[in-house]
């Protein structure tokens, strides 16, 4: 096999566009780094239709690839196992079929196969992941690309088997091989060896090799992306921490926030804060132990079993170190029951055993009260989390009093096990409670937050089904929810629907229903649900007790009112919200078409990136769009637009330097287009003409009713015809004609105001719009290397 995936990619790149298929000839090249670099939304954006444009046009060997660029993401991004183990064999099934074996891309299909069943159990399927691997390595030659990649994995399964010496001499071989095969070794190849050195435990080697292997990728003219820095980074953390040299380690350690944002970091990053904590370099804190188990669970509900145990183990050992007894038990727990989806136990149910006896060796603590009175003593004392749940737990353990007061107690230590990141263990601990007191409308409430915040689709289901005959509207609202965690916005509407047909009277099932009529762009029910609301509910200064608080107007409801009536153009409900905010508007009546301030609206480009668009704020909730934009956004200048309410971003704090707060825009997500201008974008490029022309054209088109917005920099740099070796500035812009002039009209204007300039600009595509000639252009173009 020869054939080399990224020349394949290349061909099939420009045959895709060359055939006017765009949308798919781009997804190909912006599905791999999304995949690679984690751009997890953007990716579950594109793929759909990609995909699906493949299957129409009959491309398989495209399919193979689409699909195993999503598998990469999940298996390796996401760290998903057992959930996406169908999808991996339907493709492995898929790829080797005859229609698509000879595609480059079916040889990864392997490794994908591989990966998937590491994730569940990398251990336990250590033979099936040599011989698959082993087998594809003998038959395709070192020069290609993907010799490093099932080198490194075949690396992998040995590393899993404890025989890390057989690992790294595997990888040196194989290096040995590509480069013998004129094959570059990858930056990852040599991150892959570092992190082998280090099980071995040649830390110093780790960081040697890094920086060689990082220079190298330098002297060759390569920027190492996003997740090579990252990954740089943390492999010298770990390393480092292990030498004892924990400051350096602490410079190096990416944020919590990016081993949030990035699943595949998270191993890597919680051995090295282990190791911080032991050498006293970081507090071991029920934030931190709250955090590993949210990731805990995350890895037992995506099926990535042996992952799972390896991550409890290690947030078990911080919590013995805290004395979290209760939190130790829970995940001691979670590993017992983990143990039976894993082939092979060996160590490991030693480590998890060991896990419960040092938790049971923990001392229980002293009740400060007698436990009928521990809830009302909680809600007044300020006692941490965890000692919090040890308190709760050896209450309900001694607890022989009636069932409600057991229940009130059991209520609370699951409420509490869910903001320390165990809410399937506040779940279980419900559903024991739920057959000795099967009437209790918070619990079955509580149960049904824990169920939703854990995922636990057959848990929801099982309780729905069981209140479906004695309360039909707590059924009804927990599927409402648990549809809405999965962004089911039509099901939502009809369980909404049937709770509003129970009890009319209901206020957050409206906010509910009008969040997924919003969500469906049906903005006339969203609008509907919120004035029902507002004719229901307390005043917002009605003294009801606290608890009633759900029923009070809420702020929000009045926001979320005005940007439904923006959409649906009824100003005068706009208006009628904004003066219960206090908000002044500069006309009593018609549409509101005001200038407030400039902000941001944040836009979904077609490949599922994001574009934060400056605008000028005409309203409660409209903007108008500033830039031209390209054919990658549906908006252009002067679109005027509707956005949601809630900011993305919080403003900077009031003692942040004055630069920052001066320069802060409240930035808003799109919602809809409201009014479209009609703009259509044309692109001129050419030589700079410096700052007074550049502003007197921008003035003068803006005159006529043209648009201009320079996208090019100060770096932007075009050839001097006069000297091939000096270079001159040049300007990049997008230019707006609006729906009142032609092209031959834009054409015209644009070389009546840029005739004298000393370097021409260049339009090739508005000149062939307006049937001008279009050689001047060429021979601009081709003279100044645009």
């Amino acid at each position: 096999m020869t054939t080399d995936i990224w020349s394949w990619v290349r061909d099939a790149h420009r045959q895709l566009a060359e055939a006017g298929h765009h949308r798919l000839a781009d997804a190909i090249v912006e599905l791999p780094e999304h995949a690679t670099e984690g751009h997890n939304d953007q990716l579950d954006a594109l793929y759909p239709e990609a995909v699906a444009a493949a299957r129409s046009l009959d491309l398989p060997w495209v399919e193979v690839y689409l699909r195993h660029w999503r598998v990469q993401n999940l298996l390796n991004k996401r760290q998903q196992g057992e959930t996406v183990m169908p999808e991996v064999i339907d493709l492995l099934d898929f790829a080797h079929r005859e229609e698509t074996a000879g595609c480059p891309q079916s040889v990864c299909v392997v490794q994908d196969f591989a990966i998937c069943h590491a994730r569940v159990d990398g251990p336990g399927y250590v033979a099936e992941r040599l011989e698959v691997v082993g087998e594809t390595l003998d038959r395709i030659e070192p020069g290609r690309a993907c010799y490093d990649c099932l080198s490194r994995e075949y690396s992998d399964a040995l590393e899993d088997d404890g025989r890390a010496a057989e690992a790294l001499d595997h990888l040196d071989t194989a290096a040995n091989r590509m480069r013998a095969a004129g094959q570059r070794v990858s930056l990852r190849f040599h991150q892959a060896r570092a992190g082998t050195l280090h099980l071995l435990g040649r830390y110093e080697e780790v960081l040697e090799l890094l920086d060689t292997a990082e220079r190298a990728e330098r002297a060759q003219d390569r920027q190492l992306d996003e997740r090579d820095q990252r990954w740089g980074a943390l492999l010298r953390a770990r390393s480092l921490a292990a030498l004892g040299r924990t400051r350096e380690a602490l410079a190096l350690l990416p944020d919590r926030a990016e081993a949030e944002a990035h699943a595949d970091l998270r191993p890597a990053w919680t051995q090295t804060v282990e190791l911080l904590v032991a050498a006293g370099a970081w507090e071991n804190d029920a934030e931190l132990g709250a955090v590993l188990a949210g990731w805990v669970g995350y890895l037992d509900g995506v099926g990535a079993h042996r992952p799972c145990v390896d991550l409890l183990l290690a947030a078990g050992r911080l919590a013995l170190a805290r004395g979290a007894r209760t939190v130790a038990l829970t995940l001691a727990a979670t590993g017992e029951r983990k143990l039976t989806r894993l082939r092979r136990t060996d160590g490991v149910s030693e480590e998890v055993a060991a896990l419960r006896a040092a938790a049971e060796a923990l001392s229980e603590p002293e009740l400060p009260v007698p436990p009928g009175e521990l809830t009302a003593y909680l809600a007044e004392a300020e006692v941490p989390f965890e000692t919090g749940a040890d308190l709760l737990s050896a209450a309900l353990d001694r607890y022989r009093g009636e069932p409600a007061g057991a229940t009130g107690l059991a209520v609370l230590l699951a409420t509490v096990l869910g903001g320390l990141g165990h809410a399937r263990a506040g779940a279980d601990l419900l559903w024991q409670r739920l057959e000795a007191d099967p009437g209790d409308r918070e619990l079955t409430a509580t149960l049904g937050e824990m169920l939703i915040e854990a995922r636990d689709a057959e848990g929801v289901r099982r309780l729905a089904d069981r209140l479906a005959a004695t309360a039909p509207a707590d059924a009804h609202w927990i599927r409402a929810r648990w549809a809405a965690a999965e962004s089911r916005w039509t099901e939502v509407l009809e369980q909404c629907g049937a709770i509003l047909a129970l009890d009319d009277a209901v206020l957050n099932t409206r906010r509910l229903a009008a969040r997924a009529a919003t969500e469906l762009g049906d903005h006339v029910a969203a609008q509907r649900f919120y004035q029902e609301l507002l004719e229901r509910a307390l005043p917002s200064d009605d003294d009801a007790p606290e608890e009633e608080d759900h029923r009070r107007v809420q702020e929000t409801d009045l926001w979320h009112l005005m940007t439904a009536a923006s959409a649906n153009r009824d100003w005068a409900a706009v208006r009628s919200a904004g003066g219960l905010l206090g908000i002044e508007f500069d006309e009593p009546e018609g549409p509101v078409e005001e200038e407030w301030q400039l902000v941001t609206v944040r836009a979904a480009r077609t490949n599922g990136t994001t574009a934060d668009l400056p605008a000028v704020r005409t309203g409660p909730a409209t903007a108008r769009i500033l830039p031209v934009l390209g054919d990658d956004l549906t908006l252009n200048h002067g679109d005027v637009v509707v956005f949601a309410p809630a900011l993305l971003e919080p403003p900077p704090a009031e003692d942040a330097p004055e630069e920052e707060r001066r320069a802060w825009r409240p930035a808003f997500e799109l919602l809809t287009l409201l009014d479209p201008a009609g703009y259509t974008t044309y692109w001129i490029d050419g030589g700079w003409p410096g700052d007074e022309a550049w502003a007197t054209l921008r003035e003068r088109l803006q005159e006529a009713g043209f648009a201009v917005w320079a996208y090019s920099g100060d770096h932007y740099r075009i050839t001097d015809p006069a000297d091939d070796e000096e270079s001159l500035p040049g300007i990049y812009a997008a230019f707006g004609v609006p729906p009142t002039a032609s092209a031959a009209e834009a054409d015209a204007l644009l070389r009546r105001l840029t005739g004298d300039w000393p370097h021409p600009l260049a339009w090739p595509a508005l000149a062939e719009a307006a049937g001008a000639d279009l050689a001047r252009h060429e021979e601009i173009v081709e003279r100044y290397g645009l």
